[in-house]
């Protein structure tokens, strides 16, 4: 594995993920030609997951807006302050992660095609690789407060961020319930 990550470390920053929006690219214009559904129940699931990835991918710019120390006039991805709460308690990568993933996934979901779950597939594969990089730019700007975030929040899986949020909420109250009884 550390072979594998040393070869990822040495790529340039944006490769992978410029390869993965060129996939993603094709898959939605080849969608568009061989759009042909078969099934109204996938139809729906691609449906659920595009509006899911929306709100991954514009939730995080309110809240580093709002949480992340950005500058007034500067991009909301200059932030100087590392946010865990909130959607970033649930997972690490919420809009280059999560939503990309849940993009190809609609878009392969809606036109059901095999060319549109290959170039899906493709893209989902060197978009996640490409989070390993991500993982440590923020390392390198925050420090040991991000690995300890690393060890609670998931990198792209929701559902297993939601998981553990819940668990840990669920840990916090029988905490301070047994806290009271004392």
């Amino acid at each position: 594995m550390k072979r594998f990550e040393r070869f990822v470390y040495s790529l340039h920053p944006y490769l992978l993920s410029s390869i993965a929006g060129i996939l993603t690219m094709a898959q939605v214009v080849l969608a568009f030609f061989f759009c042909r559904p078969q099934s109204v129940v996938l139809v729906r699931i691609g449906q659920v997951f595009l509006g899911m990835s929306a709100f991954f991918g514009v939730w995080p710019i309110l809240v580093f807006r709002r949480k992340g120390g950005v500058a007034k006039g500067q991009s909301y991805v200059r932030t100087t302050l590392l946010v865990d709460s909130g959607l970033y308690a649930i997972v690490r990568h919420p809009q280059n992660g999560t939503a990309w993933l849940l993009i190809n996934l609609g878009i392969a979901s809606i036109a059901q095609h095999w060319s549109s779950w290959a170039l899906g597939l493709a893209s989902m594969v060197l978009a996640y690789v490409d989070h390993f990089k991500a993982d440590q730019r923020c390392i390198e700007k925050f420090g040991e407060a991000y690995r300890e975030y690393m060890q609670r929040v998931p990198r792209v899986n929701f559902v297993l961020g939601l998981v553990r949020w819940a668990w840990h909420k669920a840990k916090a109250a029988l905490a301070t319930d047994e806290g009271g009884l004392g």
